[in-house]
């Protein structure tokens, strides 16, 4: 099994930043990838990005390009969303998850592990 923990979420005005974690424990070495995603009140869960944990390849949501960046630190299972000129329209819970499989995927049904979400809010 592996747990998932996030945090980093808050308030912030609009144009500002934010850095989201996800820390990993547990059975890390089964782990592939890893995505943020985020839902919205009222809307679906979308995807927002993943890195895989070898090689570090990146993807993204389009409309989030050059705004958000993913990384990673290895040593510490820990994967990070740096979320730039932040807009209210990201107000959102925004989760982690992990997945066991090769590949990346911007599909939540492909990941194994999420979790419990970190909230962020943005005012105008």
């Amino acid at each position: 099994q592996v747990q998932l923990v996030e945090s980093g979420g808050g308030l912030v005005q609009a144009g500002g930043s934010l850095r989201l974690s996800c820390t990993a424990s547990g059975r890390t070495f089964s782990l592939h990838a890893m995505g943020w995603f985020r839902q919205a009140p009222g809307k679906e869960r979308e995807f927002v990005s993943a890195i895989t944990w070898s090689g570090g390849n990146t993807y993204y949501t389009d409309s989030m390009k050059g705004r958000f960046t993913i990384s990673r630190d290895n040593a510490k299972n820990t994967v990070y969303l740096q979320m730039n000129s932040l807009k209210p329209e990201d107000t959102a819970v925004y989760y982690c998850a992990a997945r066991r499989r090769e590949g990346i995927t911007a599909t939540d049904l492909n990941y194994d592990y999420w979790g419990k979400g970190t909230r962020v809010t943005v005012s105008s």
